[in-house]
């Protein structure tokens, strides 16, 4: 199979996030870093964790911290209160070895200045129901990929010449190769499952989700909104499956004047959906907004009452709830994006540590000779 090429992954990143009714889903770990040299008002290394493609961490030279991008991720420090101490310690390690990293890959292509970017990003998916395990390490410079590790074949992919003496190297080293494939399979995992039990704790103990109906303008369609909802990303379902919007008049389904919305992240892990209704004429007690989740034996039946629903006119600061909310999302990608574009990172110590976390893994995947 054709490896994915670096150009391609913020790309991917994005369009999972955003992917409405999913035919498969599945809980994925993924760490991003990128040293970047001769890039004006940027860090030299970024890094950035994501579970299920929620940012959980950053790290970045300027700020010299690891920082949690998650109140759930609060279990972590419960659990190992020098949790975030020690990530900091080893991402300001591997920070001078990723730097390192750029001036070996500018001798080996012979370059001297300019703008010059290397990226790694590593990870591991797993499915809950299946127990499947994927794992993935790439190494890219320059938006091009210098060095991806195919764990099925537990071989090293080469695809410029330049990375050719790294290939030899590592794929020389069985003890690398081994630790490798441990941490993808099975390190990498124990940790995702650790990250998504404290998510689901989190979200369990929160208030449950509310619905509520929204209007611009009189003349507006009615949205029914419906967030603060959870479910979980793995099993057989489709995301359709777990979760279903839509209204309805004297109990049949409306399939016509109604427009469905896609079911989009909020920053905290949880969920929220829409489906607008444009305006009846008449007989508004004969419409109701329904909300059905896989698990949740009863449906949540709101129906379309005008002094439930909020306007502009009738309290300005309701509608800023949608606004907000789109402005998150819209936001995250952004951010998302434009780490992205300079890529990713690595953590250390008690996080999963990668495979390239130690030095001598390190020299093993940029030899100097």
């Amino acid at each position: 199979m054709r490896q994915v090429t670096m150009k391609t992954l913020v790309f991917l990143a994005l369009l999972e996030v955003c992917i409405h009714c999913a035919a498969a889903v599945t809980h994925s770990l993924k760490y991003f870093y990128t040293a970047s040299s001769g890039v004006p008002n940027f860090p030299e290394f970024v890094t950035v964790g994501l579970v299920d493609e929620v940012q959980i961490s950053h790290y970045d030279s300027i700020t010299m911290r690891a920082v949690t991008k998650q109140d759930w991720m609060s279990r972590v420090t419960a659990d190992d209160p020098q949790y975030w101490e020690r990530q900091t310690q080893g991402l300001n390690d591997t920070k001078e070895l990723f730097k390192g990293n750029i001036e070996i890959a500018k001798l080996r292509f012979n370059q001297t200045g300019g703008f010059h970017i290397y990226q790694n990003m590593y990870g591991c998916e797993w499915d809950d129901e299946t127990e499947e395990v994927r794992g993935y390490d790439q190494h890219g410079y320059d938006g091009e990929d210098f060095i991806v590790f195919d764990l099925k074949t537990e071989t090293w992919t080469a695809p410029t010449p330049q990375a050719f003496i790294t290939k030899q190297k590592v794929e020389h080293d069985k003890a690398l190769i081994a630790y490798d494939k441990n941490y993808l399979t099975k390190e990498c995992v124990d940790w995702l499952k650790k990250y998504v039990d404290y998510r689901r704790s989190f979200l369990l103990r929160k208030d449950p989700l509310s619905v509520s109906l929204l209007q611009k303008t009189p003349s507006s369609p009615v949205s029914c909104h419906a967030t603060g909802f959870y479910f979980e990303a793995g099993g057989l379902l489709s995301t359709c499956d777990r979760a279903k919007m839509f209204w309805r008049k004297d109990g049949e389904e409306l399939h016509e004047d109604v427009d469905q919305g896609d079911i989009l992240p909020n920053n905290d892990g949880s969920f929220q959906m829409s489906v607008d209704l444009n305006p009846p004429t008449g007989d508004w007690e004969k419409y109701e907004c329904v909300f059905q989740l896989a698990g949740v034996k009863n449906d949540i039946v709101t129906k379309l009452e005008k002094p439930k629903i909020r306007t502009n006119g009738g309290n300005p600061s309701d509608m800023t709830v949608i606004i907000v909310i789109v402005a998150v999302v819209v936001l995250a990608l952004v951010a998302i994006a434009v780490i992205g574009y300079f890529i990713y990172k690595k953590n250390k110590a008690k996080r999963p540590p990668s495979p390239v976390s130690n030095p001598e893994v390190l020299e093993e995947l940029n030899p100097k000779a």
